[in-house]
């Protein structure tokens, strides 16, 4: 394909997006009615849909509408490229620019417009004067990270072996087992250092959390919202405690006895009427469902269809996992709580509120970390049970 035609390509995707198709629903259906798309065209597809998501309103106001090619014409300009040389109409490029589309040509907004009105209170009050500093960062891309399976390889191994596939690699001293990527993403997952369990993708600010608690070296840890298991198998890794998995959902955890074995670790899952009979816990894990507002770099989709109303049901869901994930911690136990999120109502408020109703509880530890401190927004709090 051409990058004209991968434009073109983008424009449908976008409006399919736009009439309220999920957006990876939007690019299998595009992929498969495109058989003559090779990897590198397909990559790049979703990279231009990825890039308008993150920045949707700086696109449409450069665009001059919401539409996949004005949102397209927008990001052109955004990126500091010229529409008119993509826009031809040639072979299978968009047709040209119309008269009012070349003239609509403005100075780029700011990045307050690429988040919705309502949720701008919230990221103030978690960055205060770097606000825009924040809402600049979370245009961008965020970076790939890899956790180092120390039961497999040391960081400096898995450079090197990573390297041998062609990804480049770099420790980073804000996590002790911390790779990032710096080129050849893509071909992680297919990598051997990947498929012997060496390295694990995993956020840096999601290892920074994992590594800040101070868990069990023996005895046993719940993961009680586990979904696929990245931090169960994160925890599993620094000791002999025995990690067990359990979520509400257990289709989320197939994939994880593949996952512990590659990563030479036993994970135990409990179904829900398990864990009466197993517990209590020396440790329970609460990675709750969140607005996931600290990932929206990588999930950009998620920011324009999260509604107040939506937040409000996560958070009640929230208090509802404490206070049954409570229930499950041996005395003299603790209770982990994390999120995703930047949103103060989804970490301090919780917290607050939980300890406010268990006073049999104090809370140890709490940290927030921002895309200016760390990878992706994230917060955890650990607390004691007296």
């Amino acid at each position: 394909m051409t990058p004209a035609a991968r434009v073109s390509a983008a424009i449908g995707v976008l409006d399919a997006w736009a009439g309220g198709q999920p957006v990876e629903q939007a690019l299998t259906n595009w992929a498969r009615g495109a058989r003559y798309a090779g990897s590198g065209d397909r990559a790049a597809v979703r990279d231009h849909v990825y890039d308008v998501l993150r920045c949707h309103g700086s696109c449409a106001a450069l665009g001059g509408g919401r539409t996949g090619r004005a949102l397209m014409i927008g990001l052109m300009r955004l990126q500091g490229a010229d529409p008119a040389a993509v826009f031809t109409g040639e072979g299978h490029a968009p047709a040209p620019l119309s008269g009012a589309e070349a003239s609509h040509d403005l100075p780029p907004p700011g990045p307050e417009v690429d988040l919705p009105d309502w949720m701008r209170p919230a990221l103030a009050e978690r960055a205060g004067d770097r606000l825009d500093a924040l809402l600049e960062a979370m245009r961008r891309r965020a970076p790939v990270w890899l956790r180092v399976n120390t039961r497999r390889a040391t960081p400096e191994a898995a450079i090197a072996r990573l390297a041998e596939d062609g990804i480049a690699a770099r420790a980073d001293d804000r996590g002790a087992r911390a790779l990032e990527v710096t080129s050849g993403a893509r071909r992680v997952k297919s990598s051997s250092a990947y498929l012997e369990g060496w390295v694990e993708v995993q956020d840096l600010s999601a290892q920074r959390a994992v590594e800040a608690v101070d868990w069990p070296a023996a005895g046993r840890i719940l993961d009680y919202c586990a979904g696929g298991g990245g931090k169960a198998l994160a925890i599993a890794a620094l000791g002999e405690a025995a990690v067990l998995a359990h979520d509400a959902n257990p289709a989320r955890m197939r994939d994880l006895p593949a996952r512990a074995a590659r990563a030479g670790v036993t994970i135990r899952q409990l179904a829900h009427g398990d864990l009466p009979g197993a517990a209590p816990f020396d440790e329970v894990l609460c990675d709750v469902p969140c607005s996931g507002s600290g990932t929206w770099r990588r999930d950009p989709e998620a920011k324009w269809r999260l509604t107040p109303e939506r937040l409000a049901e996560l958070e009640a869901l929230q208090a509802e996992i404490l206070a049954d994930a409570s229930a499950l911690v041996a005395p003299g136990g603790r209770l982990v709580y994390m999120t995703c999120s930047l949103f103060a109502s989804e970490n301090e408020a919780q917290v607050d509120r939980f300890l406010a109703s268990h006073p049999g509880w104090s809370c140890l530890q709490a940290r927030a970390d921002t895309p200016l401190a760390a990878s992706d927004g994230f917060f955890h709090a650990v607390f004691a049970l007296r």
